[in-house]
């Protein structure tokens, strides 16, 4: 028996997070807005699990619906990750290599980085362990003693 219903694969984005893909596809030179998707996916899922706290709040809502929903869904970890861990700890549940995965970090975190605008992402890294700074193209400060 043949159906006339058609059952979408995958519902469309919201036009704020296809801006946010669009942003992140041109940060990092990707060839497709699916390849882009997946980078978005797995680094806020990553930051989710790293955010707690008035910043998790505030980042998921000045990011768009799918991006805030994906940064929201994870528990953050009890041992929070160095920058470098970060990026270790995404590269393998990504598969993907090193210096592939630090730069779908960085072209993502410039993304959030636009949404969240300069404040709180300066307490976003205060929160932080070191490292993230130079992550989402800031210079890591050490405070002097």
């Amino acid at each position: 028996m043949i159906s006339d219903r058609h059952i979408p694969t995958q519902q469309p984005y919201g036009t704020a997070y296809e801006q946010m893909l669009e942003k992140v596809r041109h940060e990092g030179a990707y060839p497709t807005r699916e390849q882009a998707d997946e980078a978005v996916r797995l680094v806020l899922a990553g930051l989710g699990r790293q955010v707690t706290g008035d910043e998790r709040v505030e980042l998921a809502a000045c990011l768009p619906l799918e991006a805030a929903r994906v940064l929201t869904a994870q528990i953050p970890d009890t041992q929070p990750l160095t920058g470098w861990e970060f990026v270790k700890d995404l590269a393998a549940r990504s598969g993907a290599s090193l210096a592939t995965t630090r730069w779908d970090t960085g072209s993502v975190f410039s993304a959030v980085a636009a949404y969240a605008g300069r404040d709180l992402v300066t307490r976003t890294l205060h929160q932080l362990p070191t490292g993230y700074a130079l992550l989402f193209g800031c210079a890591e400060l050490t405070p002097v003693a």
